[in-house]
């Protein structure tokens, strides 16, 4: 056989994957992936205290200061597994290599999803059940600047230049915004003064990459399995974030035993299991430097 237990994912599937995954997370879409080790990385944020000094010809030169705040990327494990007919193992080898084409992407789609629940919200994304291995290193914990509309989201314009400026106000720039659906359609809806619509490339349920030259995503992940009424995030995704893969993906193809714990004894069954994991990691490396926009009741409950 050309496939064993413990076998690791074809490079070619690997790039597929991470291709995959980069076109579906909206912040692997927003930002850069950067390979982790398995034992983790430190990321080091860098901040220059004071402005650059002009000196005179024999001048006295001063200290200008910078601040040094380290960061750990840890790698996470995450896998996905599923029971296939046993007729995997005496099929032929393209046929084979087609199977598993088949489960990369499912797997990619799981994992591009998985990623944007796990760091925009901390939760466990089989559970939806805020997670202990992630903690509080997601955005819900740690992005503290928010900008609250009433329900109906009635002037998304007015909340996304009401968040650019909270952003700034806080020294951070504006690379990147990520939206849900409901927030998407409310500004596909919104009307300047003349009653043209203020954003005609959304109608229709388009959603263009780039909303008057801004790079955005639409996601449902951005509120899916949160509790906090997120509709959108913005800031310096590009810079304040930074996230990865360990190189290798462990696949294997399991023909023995009870693996997903589902009380059916694969050979009893005439099936096999085929796992696939995963290790990754991200750090908001300035939390300050984004703003969530949150969906609240009218006072009154109305």
């Amino acid at each position: 056989m050309t496939l064993e237990r413990g076998t690791l994912f074809d490079p070619k599937l690997v790039t597929d994957l991470i291709s995959k995954v980069t076109g579906k997370s909206s912040l692997a879409r927003l930002s850069s992936q950067t390979p982790i080790p398995f034992n983790g990385e430190k990321v080091f944020t860098f901040t220059m205290d004071s402005e650059i000094d002009v000196v005179a010809e024999s001048g006295k030169k001063t200290h200008g200061g910078m601040s040094l705040a380290p960061q750990t990327m840890m790698p996470i494990k995450i896998e996905y597994g599923a029971r296939i007919s046993d007729e995997f193992m005496y099929a032929s080898e393209e046929e084979q290599i087609k199977i598993l084409e088949a489960f990369n992407d499912g797997f990619a789609k799981k994992v591009s999803r998985g990623i944007d629940l796990m760091a925009f919200h901390g939760v466990n994304p089989r559970t939806g059940e805020a997670s202990t291995v992630i903690g509080a290193n997601h955005f819900d914990a740690k992005v503290t600047q928010k900008v609250e509309m009433p329900v109906g989201l009635a002037e998304p314009n007015e909340a996304i230049e009401s968040a650019i400026e909270v952003v700034n106000g806080s020294e951070g720039d504006i690379s990147g915004m990520a939206m849900n659906p409901a927030f998407r359609s409310a500004l596909a809806k919104q009307k300047d003064k003349q009653g043209n619509p203020m954003f005609p490339d959304l109608a229709w349920g388009n959603a263009p990459s780039t909303i008057n030259g801004l790079a955005v995503d639409v996601n449902r992940t951005i509120s899916d399995m949160n509790s906090l009424n997120d509709r959108a995030i913005i800031g310096d995704f590009s810079e304040a974030f930074k996230w990865g893969y360990a190189k290798e993906i462990p696949m294997e193809i399991i023909q023995y035993g009870d693996p997903d714990n589902s009380g059916m004894d694969l050979k009893g069954y005439n099936q096999i299991y085929v796992r696939a994991e995963a290790f990754l990691g991200w750090g908001i490396m300035a939390p300050e430097k984004f703003a969530r926009i949150t969906e609240v009741a009218a006072e009154g409950g109305k």
